[in-house]
């Protein structure tokens, strides 16, 4: 992520008129009021995924109002899908509206008059992923009427979207041109999941987007599961309803496997434990146990086939042994 704006950098004088300036560019233009403009803050963080866009935010109290003189004036025509991560936010388009909590998704379009609103108390935040309305492979007629609407809260397909936007502002390695359009398409992917299931029209998505989107269902599912010693292909197909062999070719999509995509997120966690100096006193096996190892002769052979080092020599290596 590479920080747009953090107004504490400013004099507060120029502080609304430099994130008015900002958000025109970076989102979309809009007319800002300020309640408490002398003790306004804000902050942008965004990142480039090919077409889409991702932002962080932070922001004190505002209201956001989108005309339709502003639409003629300029208008990208995007959707913009956001996961609010604190405060109180409420929303207004096409006759509708919503108030908005933190974990709740919210859905809205570029094209169309628009009224936002960070309540507080204190500050507001929010993840925002915005693409260009032509990528998304739902029809008007099934995401027009949920426009302004709460899409619900981030569980399900929609806490698989969050922790999916949620990881990618927390990535600090380069990304290829290649590898931000590969993330791009599976976050519309998501988010056009997350309409789809509110609208009850999961069969409407496209076959790639309904694969996409399972995929990232259980990833995700793993990810949480990975202190399970019995987390094998199987069991993950189970708790999907789907056969092992069906599970295995979506992961063949993707280029790898499942056992493979369990091993190298449980390395990469224990590698991370290990480096962490906070953790030096905690055993080596134990933090093999953590992570789905409970023994450890296990552990440190497979430590070794993927690493090339035992884990003690690993622990060594970084400084923390």
């Amino acid at each position: 992520m590479m920080t747009v704006l953090d107004t504490t950098c400013l004099p507060p004088a120029e502080r609304t008129t430099a994130w008015a300036e900002t958000t025109a560019l970076a989102l979309v233009t809009t007319r800002l009021r300020f309640p408490d403009p002398a003790n306004f803050g804000a902050r942008i963080a965004a990142m480039t995924l090919g077409p889409v866009q991702l932002s962080a935010m932070s922001y004190a109290q505002l209201v956001s109002y989108r005309s339709p003189r502003l639409i003629r004036q300029s208008d990208p025509e995007l959707y913009q899908i956001a996961v609010i991560t604190s405060g109180r936010q409420g929303i207004e388009q096409a006759r509708r509206s919503a108030l908005l909590g933190p974990g709740e998704i919210v859905l809205y379009d570029s094209s169309r008059p628009f009224t936002a609103s960070a309540e507080g108390p204190g500050s507001c935040g929010s993840l925002l992923l915005q693409f260009p309305r032509c990528l998304m492979p739902l029809p008007d007629h099934t995401v027009a009427p949920l426009c302004g609407t709460s899409l619900g809260s981030a569980s399900g397909v929609g806490h698989v979207l969050r922790q999916a936007l949620t990881s990618l502002t927390e990535t600090d390695s380069d990304l290829s041109a290649y590898d931000r359009r590969r993330l791009g398409s599976a976050a519309i992917d998501l988010a056009a999941a997350v309409i789809a299931h509110r609208a009850d029209r999961v069969s409407s998505l496209p076959p790639e987007s309904r694969a996409a989107m399972l995929f990232h269902q259980i990833t995700a599912f793993i990810i949480q599961c990975l202190h399970d010693p019995g987390l094998k292909p199987a069991a993950v197909a189970a708790a999907h309803s789907i056969s092992p062999r069906y599970l295995h070719r979506v992961f063949q999509v993707h280029g790898t496997t499942v056992s493979d995509f369990i091993r190298q997120e449980r390395m990469a966690r224990c590698r991370k434990d290990l480096a962490n100096p906070s953790l030096h006193a905690t055993p080596v096996s134990a933090i093999g146990a953590r992570w789905g190892y409970p023994k450890a002769s296990d552990f440190s052979r497979a430590f070794r086939t993927a690493t090339g080092m035992t884990p003690t020599e690993y622990r060594r290596m970084c400084g923390t042994g």
